[in-house]
């Protein structure tokens, strides 16, 4: 399939009423304001030839164990075939003929850039993981030695040092929240180990998210290729809104889907590993998830919007007066749109600071204080032992779903542990909205309509509760394997 562009209407000009050349100087002045507003410029040559020297080329050496046959060879593979991958992982792991491996070394390449002049250099984590010797290549064929400062795994970014007696070249930081979709960009690194590369594009989407929770990805259709990786993403202005991290491809080669960490997120990663050596982030303790529609209309809320709590183990929360059933509206002075915004805002926040953060609870809000602890020294929570329900069992169906209170007989059938109470979902009819839901066999409702229940009765009069209040739907809190989760069902 292939596109053209399609030429812009122009509005009628009516020539005995506007003389020809001011029709002409009006379409001459159009053009010309349109071209700045896109920004377009007529070469990237300036602008490379001003951040360059500041752009290096990363090569790592890893020792590793690897096979060898008798002679130093292992079996051969046609190169592209099928079963290259599979014969390289056999040999890795066990060796031919089960000859034992011995340890070569193996180099890789990547990208980087410096950020000040006394040598800190910003590249991608999974550039230099568990590397040996780690070898800097200037733009002006300098190489030096550098040293890990520190390391972030979570946004797959590292800072290296290298000893210099000379002020080095570097690169300013930009704001990535001001890159606008259609701003153009530059990309620049040692892609494929072919040295120093540049190539150009435009910001093709913002706010992308790949694996992390503290993912902010700025997507660019600017070629990056594997040894870009840890390069960076400039602006039109020189300055790095973004580091090279990942591509989507079938090929393993460039189609214009590359994606860089934003500055936004870089910025404060790096600081904390150039003060600390390590990060430091804002720690909550809640476990949270979106605020649907079905959700918010069963609670009352107007927006679906928030962070719902599902579950509030011993920290910083719980001191606060969270509870489980609460929607964080807006943290530290900022709305919370979903969960992803929430746990970036606290990350992002300084260990030991009291915020003010206001939830809703109960049809009304409220503002809490609370004081961060951090996440990386949290410890797990330890839910509290509850008293098992005695109660004798007895099924009923409701919403598709067959319930009993929980035993301690139950309990220890279905591997619930020692602490659980509730009802246990026995069975869930395929035709039902709890099972489109994802409700399954062994899961414990623990609250409905934000009340704890460990009986049937308490389960029924919470219903009836929701619909005398006009509610279109009731809210169950589910536990499975220890792990909760907010699930709305239409009352009928």
């Amino acid at each position: 399939m292939t596109y053209q562009a399609l030429p812009l209407p122009r509005q009628a000009v009516n020539p005995r009423l506007i003389p020809a050349f001011l029709v002409g100087l009006a379409l001459l002045l159009a053009q010309t304001l349109s071209a700045h507003a896109r920004g377009a410029p007529e070469s990237f040559a300036e602008l490379a030839e001003k951040v360059s020297p500041a752009v290096v080329n990363i090569t790592t050496s890893t020792t590793v164990a690897t096979a060898s046959g008798p002679h130093g060879e292992g079996p051969i593979v046609p190169e592209g075939s099928p079963f290259e991958d599979f014969f390289r992982d056999f040999m890795e792991r066990n060796g031919p003929d089960g000859v034992p491996q011995r340890p070569r070394r193996s180099s890789a390449l990547g990208s980087g850039f410096v950020i000040s002049e006394d040598g800190y250099i910003v590249t991608n984590n999974h550039v230099i993981a568990e590397a040996d010797e780690i070898s800097i290549e200037f733009f002006s064929g300098v190489e030096l030695d550098a040293t890990v400062v520190g390391i972030d795994p979570k946004t797959d970014l590292a800072l290296l040092k290298v000893d210099t007696e000379e002020p080095l070249p570097f690169v300013p930081w930009g704001n990535s929240d001001e890159a606008r979709v259609g701003d153009w960009v530059m990309a620049m690194g040692n892609p494929l180990g072919q040295g120093f590369s540049v190539s150009a594009g435009i910001v093709s989407a913002r706010g992308r998210a790949l694996s992390g929770s503290y993912d902010d990805f700025i997507q660019t259709d600017a070629a990056i290729n594997r040894g870009n990786s840890g390069g960076p993403l400039f602006n039109m202005d020189g300055e790095v809104i973004g580091i090279n991290t990942a591509i989507l491809s079938p090929n393993g080669g460039s189609i214009g889907i590359g994606f860089a960490m934003s500055s936004r997120v870089a910025t404060n990663v790096i600081s904390q590993l150039k003060e600390f050596g390590e990060t430091r982030r804002g720690w909550l303790g809640v476990r949270i998830q979106d605020v649907t529609e079905d959700v918010a209309d069963a609670i009352g809320l107007e927006e679906a919007k928030g962070a719902l709590v599902t579950d509030v183990p011993e920290g910083p929360a719980m001191e606060a007066g969270v509870v489980a059933g609460d929607v964080i509206l807006s943290f530290d002075g900022k709305d919370v749109e979903d969960t992803r915004g929430l746990v970036q805002q606290v990350g992002e926040s300084e260990i030991g600071k009291s915020v003010r953060m206001k939830v809703f609870r109960e049809g009304k809000t409220e503002t809490l204080m609370v004081t961060l602890g951090r996440r990386e020294t949290a410890e797990e929570a330890v839910p509290a032992a509850a008293t098992p329900n005695a109660e004798a069992p007895s099924d009923a169906e409701i919403l598709g779903l067959t319930v009993t209170p929980v035993t301690p007989q139950i309990a220890e059938e279905m591997n619930l542990g020692s602490d659980a109470t509730g009802l246990v979902v026995k069975e869930v009819d395929e035709m039902s909205e709890a099972f489109e839901k994802g409700l399954r066999a062994g899961d414990v409702i623990t609250q409905a309509g934000q009340v704890e229940v460990t009986s049937i009765d308490e389960l029924e009069a919470r219903i009836e509760d929701s619909k005398d209040a006009g509610r279109k739907s009731i809210l169950l809190l589910i536990r499975r394997a220890g792990e909760p989760r907010f699930v709305a069902l239409t009352l009928q």
